[in-house]
């Protein structure tokens, strides 16, 4: 066998089973035991913080990690999403009024030269 294949299928297989363990493991540990009530109530917070830290970077921090307060169009939509999703508490709605303020706004900037 190829020592190029070989190192592919290493890299494949062990990347396999870093994203199997994860997985596996609390699993294996939460079948046989009962969660408690305060890791269900922190794991809750989970989605939202890594949301959140998601959005805020393609936001405020550019391409050569420095901070930045320049992306108007995305920090204007960014505010309507949190009204939308505030009122609403719809994903779908929240996501889509993102998706449209952010074209509105580029397109609207990018209009008058902003």
């Amino acid at each position: 066998m190829d020592t190029e294949l070989k190192r592919h299928l290493m890299i494949v297989g062990f990347g396999a089973i870093a994203a199997f363990i994860p997985r596996y493991f609390p699993m294996l540990f939460f079948t046989t035991r009962k969660v408690p009530a305060w890791f269900n109530e922190w794991m809750n917070f989970v989605p939202v913080s890594l949301f959140t830290a998601l959005i805020a970077k393609d936001i405020f921090v550019t391409h050569d990690y420095q901070m930045t307060f320049s992306n108007f169009n995305m920090m204007l939509a960014a505010i309507i999403v949190v009204i939308v999703a505030y009122y609403t508490h719809s994903m779908l709605l929240s996501v889509l009024s993102g998706l449209v303020s952010v074209w509105g706004f580029a397109l609207l900037l990018a209009t008058f030269g902003l």
